[in-house]
């Protein structure tokens, strides 16, 4: 009990902490992008659930003359706002320039937990400009996979990953729709959404954009809720490879000035390129990266301990020693999963 309380105190604190001071500052602060790619193709899908236009970036395989798989590269709270993406926050574009994969992330989608909202959210419709109705559920799983599949001759195979609240996002998707996807990567997900500590930590994510939960999956002590929980319901879970990681919280390589996988650039060796040699910025990703990082490693041991007596051997685990909840992490974490989510696909 003593230690359930401390932890709910961690994610109240933590989470009021980066809505009052950087509005999740930690996805959101300047970074270098990396270089422009010829292989990025931004389009624009309707969604009839939603009613409205969701961008998407699209990052093509250099061959496009066989047909290839695609992966769904969720972003995080911001939804992909701010450059807070995987094409300018991590090395993706290098990365894939040799995998025969079709890469297709939302550019939308802020503090929505990527599901079907019950009800439209007057909050999000102002924060993120749009009509507030919310059914990423549908749109991911429903809308955008024939259309991408058509517009882009892919294989027809998918697989799935995020980081941070598409991490959560991920794991339930996979609930909603087990044979869409091949393959599933969680990183730095919460899996719990049951009143207690994970309802709290999804009320707060919620409420820095300006939303309702309770539009979300309904009364805080509804069905709703435990419904949508990952640990709750991992007999649920498909038995396809998951690759689900967290960190400690504790400072790692990547939270320091200095980037030690940048070599020969004098300008380059005194600072991070995603912390921009700023010292409030790698503050904040101590602070509060650490903070949001202890939590999901809290997260990620129950479903952990829940996965482990269903038998459930699927699932591979990296529990990291160290590090922050910030994107050096998680290019590393997209880098190490990639070999089961390619051989899940075929590539």
């Amino acid at each position: 009990m003593i230690e359930t309380r401390a932890l709910r105190t961690v994610f109240r604190v933590f989470v009021a902490l980066a809505t009052a001071v950087c509005g999740f500052q930690l996805l959101t602060a300047p970074g270098h992008a990396q270089s422009a790619d010829s292989r990025l193709v931004d389009i624009s899908v309707h969604s009839p659930s939603m009613g409205r236009d969701i961008p998407l970036q699209v990052l093509r395989p250099a061959d496009t003359s066989t047909p290839a798989p695609t992966l769904y590269l969720l972003n995080g709270v911001d939804g992909g706002k701010d450059d807070a993406t995987w094409s300018v926050r991590t090395d993706a574009p290098k990365f894939f320039a040799d995998k025969h994969v079709n890469v297709v992330t939302p550019l939308s989608g802020a503090f929505s937990y990527y599901t079907d909202w019950e009800r439209p959210d007057p909050g999000l419709a102002k924060s993120g400009n749009n009509n507030g109705v919310n059914m990423w559920t549908t749109f991911l799983t429903e809308e955008i996979p024939p259309v991408i599949d058509s517009t882009f001759g892919t294989t027809g195979e998918n697989a799935l990953a995020g980081l941070s609240m598409a991490g959560t996002s991920v794991l339930d998707l996979a609930m909603a729709a087990p044979a869409l996807y091949k393959s599933v990567g969680s990183f730095s997900g919460c899996a719990m959404t049951s009143p207690g500590i994970g309802q709290d930590f999804v009320k707060l994510v919620v409420a820095v954009g300006g939303g309702d939960a309770e539009n979300m999956w309904g009364p805080y002590d509804g069905p709703g809720w435990p419904a949508h929980d990952p640990v709750v319901n991992a007999d649920k879970l498909p038995r396809i490879p998951m690759y689900i990681t967290t960190a400690t919280g504790i400072p790692g390589p990547y939270d320091r000035l200095a980037d030690p996988r940048i070599d020969n650039d004098v300008r380059d060796v005194v600072a991070d390129p995603r912390i921009d040699n700023d010292v409030t910025d790698l503050a904040l990703q101590l602070v509060l990266g650490g903070g949001i990082e202890a939590a999901t490693h809290y997260c990620t041991t129950q479903l952990a301990d829940r996965t482990n007596a269903l038998g459930m051997n699927n699932i591979r685990y990296n529990f990291k020693p160290a590090g922050t909840h910030s994107w050096g992490y998680w290019e590393d974490d997209l880098h190490d999963s990639w070999p089961m989510i390619a051989a899940s696909l075929g590539v």
